[in-house]
C-alpha cells in the first residue's frame, strides 16, 4: 500500500550526485543547529544532556529512514519537555522509557489503522492552547537557571506552579554573574539571526557563554557542575516492567503519542508547502512510532518532527531523507569528539536558548487573533487548555480540552437543528404550483432542519398534533443525518400517532437517514407507501388519506 511506503525508497529512484551533495551539506548544518537545542531540551526534560543527543541520533535516523516525508528532521522538541520532566520526577527513567515505548506502539497502530488523516479533527484552539501553555511552562522552568537562583536543600519543585512559587520565594538569592551570562546569551540569540544568516545563534551563544565563564571571574553553574558528561555511544537498555508502572504509563503514553502525531504531521504540512510536495501521513506515524521505541531503548526521550530543523533542512537544499540520516551521523561524530566540552556550557545560556524556543512556539499572534475573532465557545476551549497546561499538565489539558470542545460542538450543532410547523406550501420542487394554497385542517406539516442526533433528538418533542389531525407530514429535505437516539424519538412519535389514529407521511428523506430507517425497521413500521420523494407528492398522498 503506497500510503505505508517509506519516502526514502521513492526518493532514491531518481537520486543523483548533485542532490547527495546538497543533502550532506543540509544534514551537517541541521546537526549544528540540533546540537545545542538537543542538550537544552534534554536538561529541560529533567534528564542528562547526552539523552537529547541520543534522541536526535537514534530517533532522527529511524524516522528519516522510515518516514513519510522526504525532508522531515526529527528529534527532541520543546512540546515534550514538561510532560517528560513530570514523568521522570514521578516514575523515574524506567517510567519514561515504558511511556515512550507504549507511545511508539500507539503511533504505529495509528499509522496502520490509517489515522493520519484523523489528526485534523483535533481542534485548532486545543493545539494553540496547549502549545502556548507549554511555552509558558518552559519559561517558568528556566527562571531559576537564568537568574542563578539557589533553592534551599530538599526543595525540588516538579509542577509548574511549584516552580514559580519556589522562584518567587527565593528571588533574593539572585546570582548577578549568572544573570549577566544569561542576558548576554539572550542578546546574542536575538541579534545574531539579523547579522549572521548561516551560523545558528544558539551555537554562538553557547561558545560565547562558555568563554565568559572560563576566562572571566564569573561564578556560574555549568552543565559539568550538575551532570556527568559522557561521550559514549547510545547503548541498548531494557527497563524493569511491572503492572503498576505500565498502568501509570498508559495516560502519559497516549498524550505523548497524540502530541507526537500532531506535531510531526503539522511539520510535514509546513514542509509540503515549502517544497511543493506531498507527505504520507500514515507512514509518518509508523516511523514516529518506530523512532520513539528505538529512542527509548537507546537512552533517549520522546521525539517528533521538528518544524524549525525541518525548515532549516529545506532552506539549505535538503530534499530527501538522506539529509536526515546525515544529520544523525554527524551528531554521532560530534558526540564522540566534542561532548566532553559540553560540560563548559553555562546553565544561564541553556535557559536563554529555551526562552527563545518558548517564544518561537508560543504563537502569541495566533492566540490574540483567536481571542479577537473566534466564537465564544472556541475562546473558552482555548483558555481552558492554556490554563490547564500551566496549572496541571498536558494530559489533563488535552483530555478536558477535547471533552469541552466536543460538548460545545454538540451544543452548537443542536442549536442548528429545529422543527418548524407551517401552514402553506412553499415547495422547491418544479411540480408545485407557483401560487400558495392552504392546507386542509386535518393535515399538519412540520419541517425539520439540521442533523437529528442525540444532542438534538428532543427537537422531535416539539411536534404537536391536534385532536382533528389525521395526517402528519414530516418534511426532511434538510436533515443530512440521523442517529439511534433520534430514531428512538421517532419511534415514540409513531406510537403517539398510532394511538390517536394519525398517519405519518415523510417527505424527501435523504440517503443516510433513509438507510438508518430501513435498517431499524422503521420504514416497514410506517409503511413504504408513506415515504414520498418531495412535498408535493407527500401532500397529495396526505389528501388522499384523509379523504
Amino acid at each position: 500500500m503506497n500510503s505505508l511506503k517509506p519516502m526514502l525508497l521513492t526518493s532514491l529512484k531518481s537520486y543523483d550526485r548533485a542532490q547527495f551533495v546538497k543533502d550532506v551539506t543540509a544534514g551537517i548544518i541541521v546537526a549544528i543547529i540540533a546540537l545545542p537545542l538537543s542538550i537544552a531540551l534534554a536538561l529541560a526534560s529533567g534528564v542528562g544532556p547526552e539523552a537529547g543527543i541520543f534522541t536526535a541520533i537514534v530517533a532522527g535516523f529511524v524516522i528519516s529512514a522510515l518516514g513519510g516525508s522526504s525532508v522531515q528532521i526529527a528529534g527532541p522538541t520543546a512540546a515534550f519537555a514538561t510532560i517528560v520532566a513530570g514523568i521522570v520526577a514521578k516514575d523515574g527513567l524506567d517510567g519514561l522509557v515504558i511511556s515512550t515505548i507504549l507511545a511508539g506502539i500507539f503511533l504505529i497502530l495509528m499509522g496502520f489503522c490509517h489515522f493520519g488523516s484523523l489528526i485534523k479533527f483535533i481542534p485548532y484552539t486545543i493545539t494553540t492552547g496547549f502549545t502556548s501553555g507549554i511555552a509558558v511552562t518552559i519559561v517558568i522552568g528556566q527562571l531559576k537557571d537564568f537568574f542563578g537562583i539557589t533553592y534551599p536543600a530538599g526543595v525540588k519543585p516538579i509542577e509548574t506552579t511549584e516552580k514559580f512559587k519556589a522562584f518567587a520565594e527565593n528571588i533574593s538569592t539572585i546570582n548577578t554573574d549568572a544573570l549577566i551570562v544569561g542576558i548576554v546569551s539572550l542578546a546574542i540569540l536575538i541579534i545574531s539571526p539579523m547579522l549572521l544568516k548561516r551560523i545558528p545563534g544558539s551555537l554562538i551563544a553557547v561558545i560565547v557563554g562558555s568563554l565568559m565563564v572560563q576566562f572571566l571571574p564569573l561564578k556560574v553553574s555549568t552543565i559539568g557542575n550538575l551532570y556527568t558528561i559522557s561521550n559514549s555511544l547510545p547503548s541498548f537498555h531494557l527497563p524493569e516492567v511491572n503492572v503498576h508502572i505500565v498502568q501509570n504509563a498508559i495516560p502519559n503514553a497516549f498524550t505523548i503519542a497524540v502530541l507526537a502525531a500532531i506535531e510531526s504531521l503539522l511539520s510535514c504540512v509546513v514542509a509540503d508547502g515549502m517544497i511543493n510536495g506531498k507527505h504520507r501521513s500514515d507512514m509518518e506515524l509508523v516511523a514516529q512510532g518506530a523512532g520513539n521505541i528505538a529512542s527509548a531503548l537507546f537512552g533517549g526521550i520522546p521525539a517528533t518532527g521538528a518544524i524549525a530543523r525541518t525548515a532549516a533542512n529545506i532552506k539549505n537544499g535538503g530534499r530527501t531523507p538522506v539529509a536526515g540520516i546525515v544529520h544523525s551521523v554527524t551528531l554521532v561524530i560530534v558526540l564522540v569528539i566534542l561532548m566532553p566540552f559540553a560540560g563548559m556550557i553555562p546553565m544561564p545560556t541553556i535557559a536563554a536558548i529555551l526562552f527563545i524556543v518558548a517564544y518561537n512556539m508560543c504563537q502569541w499572534r495566533t492566540f490574540t487573533h483567536l481571542v479577537r475573532t473566534a466564537p465564544k465557545s472556541d475562546i473558552i476551549v482555548l483558555f481552558t487548555t492554556f490554563l490547564l497546561t500551566i496549572l496541571f499538565d498536558l494530559v489533563v489539558a488535552i483530555e478536558i480540552g477535547m471533552v469541552l470542545a466536543c460538548l460545545l460542538f454538540i451544543k452548537r450543532m443542536s442549536e442548528e437543528t429545529h422543527v418548524d410547523s407551517w401552514v402553506y406550501v412553499d415547495d422547491d420542487t418544479p411540480d408545485v404550483d407557483a401560487q400558495l394554497k392552504e392546507l386542509p385542517l386535518q393535515i399538519r406539516v412540520y419541517e425539520i432542519t439540521g442533523p437529528l442526533f442525540f444532542g438534538a433528538a428532543d427537537a422531535i418533542e416539539h411536534i404537536v398534533v391536534k385532536d382533528f389531525t389525521r395526517c402528519l407530514v414530516l418534511r426532511m429535505r434538510s436533515v443530512p443525518a440521523i442517529d439511534s437516539t433520534a430514531m428512538n424519538a421517532l419511534f415514540n412519535l409513531t406510537k403517539v400517532c398510532e394511538n390517536k389514529g394519525i398517519t405519518l407521511v415523510f417527505s424527501h428523506v435523504n440517503k443516510q437517514p433513509l438507510n438508518v430507517m430501513k435498517k431499524s425497521g422503521f420504514v416497514d413500521l410506517v409503511g413504504r407507501e408513506n415515504f414520498c420523494p418531495n412535498i408535493s407528492a407527500a401532500l397529495k398522498h396526505a389528501e388522499e388519506l384523509i379523504q
